[in-house]
């Protein structure tokens, strides 16, 4: 079976709020801030693609649409032992988002060839839209499963399974599929050994630019325009404290009673 699973490079999301710094001018987080790391529900989806190829076999690819940076995303897949790695280079489009991404990532697979699962992170890190698994998977004309912790072959398809308010839901579909993955007990990402490591670093990425695929700049900003971010800051809390006086405890008592009155009589 073959698998292609989608990658996203993030700002680390475990930053400091103190050390978190917003690019007024792009209207994102700054570069720099933070460490760069894979996003945790594309390092799910790997980590189930990759179990599923020690049960049943099968060819795994590692896609991403990104600049030079995101080359570590696909060297930590290599490590992990994935049998192809690309990326589709970002010349620098900004507030890209998920429609953009979405349209670069399906152009992408349309040229790598037919595969029987597409996996995704259920959302981003950093923005959580959730929408590009949906966008990708409209622009291949294929059905999309949504929120799946367990994966495996069933006849020639596949049976799925994902949690839901009202208990574990077990589903039957054929491939060609997409699929968006969530995290479980089961599918904790692996830690690549060190040798795997040092051999990712040797193996070959394949780079493409949107040319390569069929698209150019100005396709994808104009799809990426159709969500703009408007304003972005950081939310800044205030507080004040007051005492209340009194000679006892009623007189206490009965001047909270009158503070409390005032502010809700004012809301």
């Amino acid at each position: 079976m073959k698998i292609l699973v989608c990658l996203k490079q993030i700002l680390d999301p475990e930053i400091s709020p103190r050390d978190f710094r917003i690019d007024a001018d792009r209207l994102e987080a700054a570069e720099g801030s933070a460490n760069l790391v894979t996003n945790i529900f594309c390092e799910n989806s790997l980590e189930l693609a990759l179990q599923f190829s020690d049960r049943e076999g099968g060819e795994i690819t590692a896609l991403t649409f990104g600049n030079e940076q995101a080359d570590d995303v696909l060297r930590k897949a290599f490590a992990l032992r994935v049998d192809h790695a690309i990326r589709v280079d970002n010349p620098g489009i900004r507030a890209c988002g998920s429609s953009g991404a979405a349209l670069a990532l399906a152009a992408g697979i349309k040229k790598l060839g037919d595969f029987d699962l597409i996996l995704l992170g259920r959302e981003a890190g950093d923005w959580g839209e959730g929408r590009t698994a949906a966008l990708v998977a409209e622009r291949l004309e294929l059905p999309l499963v949504s929120f799946v912790d367990q994966i495996e072959t069933q006849g020639d398809g596949v049976a799925l399974q994902r949690q839901t308010d009202f208990g574990r839901e077990h589903l039957t579909a054929q491939v060609p599929l997409v699929v968006t993955i969530t995290n479980n007990d089961a599918n904790v990402p692996r830690i690549p050994k060190t040798r795997d490591i040092m051999m990712a670093h040797r193996k070959e990425l394949t780079t493409w630019t949107l040319q390569d695929i069929g698209l150019d700049e100005e396709s994808v900003r104009q799809v990426s325009q159709a969500t703009q971010v408007v304003e972005l800051f950081v939310p800044e809390k205030t507080g004040s404290c007051e005492f209340v006086s009194g000679d006892s405890l009623d007189e206490k008592v009965a001047a909270l009673a009158e503070k409390i009155t005032r502010v809700l009589h004012s809301v």
